[in-house]
């Protein structure tokens, strides 16, 4: 398998596995009986979330930063990130004792900009758009000669990627599937071809499936191409697989190494985040909970034990809360209507009445009589409330509509 496979071959995974075991923790996996009833096969969860840094980007980082040459130390390293990427290089650094200067866009998140600062990292924000900060970036390092420590383009970054495919199947040595995110393909590349080319050292076969957000999923669309190709990237609550174009060793490394790629909605994502966060107790960024939105959403065979990569937990509890919301709507336990009401008194009470008939419980209320199109006689209201799922969901609506009210739902 190592000759046939693009990449680095299982002795190059072995190596980055012993190197990057210097800072990388050896994250847990823990079974999901939720899942495993959902699916009817054992699910394991890998906890990339509570890795170092929070994510699985350090053992790439570090492996990359690791095999610098001392001239290239000395000129230190740049990278440019919005989250964990970022994070990743500046702690590697930080343990190599090697400069680090970090571009972040202008608007990154205050957690992923402080976490970056504490790891001892200079960093610099430049530009609205990643596209920017990476031109940024790419500018200081011709300017100054430090190193750029790429993402996941890079035969090292996939190589340090791929410990975790070892990893995987030193824990869950009878899964038969590994489902992983894909972004610009980097943790996809090298847990594919170190897990199969184990796996072919032992005298079997795994299937690992990518998974990408539907509004950012360039792999799709290239291996369909048979070549690399772009995609327009619409703004994905996924934003750390957010790319627009696969990596050049990335694209075939997966095309040999990963037998298919499927994608979630941004509705697949929040539910997969709440099932984590409620079921599993486990605080996962939507990047990170791609492989269980695919698992939720029907999107792989369950075809014996399935290991699902928890990629990422960075996530700003400002965008947690946002997401935990839109998961509750997504899986029918939170609605949220407009009521048109005639402006006389007790109206509101009716309405609270009708809903306590249905045993949905009334989280917020907003009334107003400024609403566009209200006549001087009308009220609006918005009215948020809980419910027990779909069914009950729907309930609550035709009670509405058969008390002479015209409902809008306004969370779908």
């Amino acid at each position: 398998m190592s000759e046939t496979v693009a990449g680095p071959s299982i002795e190059d995974f072995e190596r980055a596995r012993d190197i990057v075991s210097a800072v990388a923790r050896r994250t847990p996996m823990e079974s999901s009986r939720h899942l495993a009833g959902r699916l009817g096969v054992p699910v394991y969860l890998k906890c990339e979330n509570l890795q170092r840094t929070g994510s699985y980007k350090l053992r790439g980082a570090y492996h990359r930063i690791s095999a610098l040459t001392a001239d290239e130390r000395e000129r230190g390293v740049v990278a440019a990130s919005a989250g964990n990427h970022a994070q990743g290089v500046a702690y590697a650094a930080r343990e190599l004792g090697i400069r680090a200067t970090i571009f972040m866009p202008v608007g990154v998140a205050l957690p992923k900009l402080e976490a970056t600062k504490s790891y001892g990292a200079d960093v610099v924000l430049a530009g609205d758009s990643i596209g920017e900060t990476l031109q940024a970036a790419a500018e200081f390092a011709e300017r100054t000669g430090a190193v750029i420590i790429p993402p996941f383009d890079h035969v090292d970054v996939i190589a340090g990627q791929g410990s975790l495919g070892l990893e995987i199947l030193e824990q869950a040595p009878d899964a038969a599937t590994i489902v992983v995110a894909i972004g610009g393909g980097g943790l996809a590349a090298g847990v594919a071809s170190a897990a199969k080319q184990r796996a072919a050292q032992l005298g079997r076969t795994i299937r690992v499936i990518g998974v990408q957000a539907e509004n950012a999923a360039p792999y799709v669309a290239s291996l369909a191409a048979g070549e690399r190709r772009d995609v327009p990237v619409v703004p994905t609550i996924a934003d750390g697989i957010a790319v627009y174009r696969p990596g050049v060793l990335n694209f075939d490394i997966i095309r040999d190494t990963v037998d298919e790629v499927v994608t979630v909605s941004e509705d697949d994502i929040a539910r997969a985040l709440l099932v984590l966060l409620e079921r599993a107790k486990l605080v996962v960024e939507p990047a990170g909970a791609v492989a269980v939105a695919a698992l939720l959403a029907g999107k792989v065979l369950a075809d014996g034990p399935i290991v699902a990569v928890l990629s990422g937990g960075n996530i700003d509890p400002l965008l947690m809360q946002r997401v935990i919301s839109h998961g509750l709507a997504a899986s029918g336990r939170y609605l949220t209507v407009r009521v048109g009401l005639p402006d006389r008194p007790g109206q509101l009470v009716r309405v609270a009445e009708l809903l306590a008939g249905t045993h949905a419980n009334v989280v917020e209320v907003l009334h107003t009589r400024h609403g566009r199109g209200l006549q001087i006689s009308e009220v609006e209201i918005d009215i948020s409330v809980e419910t027990r799922g779909p069914e009950h969901r729907a309930e609550v609506v035709e009670v509405l509509r058969r008390a002479g009210y015209e409902p809008v739902v306004l969370d779908d």
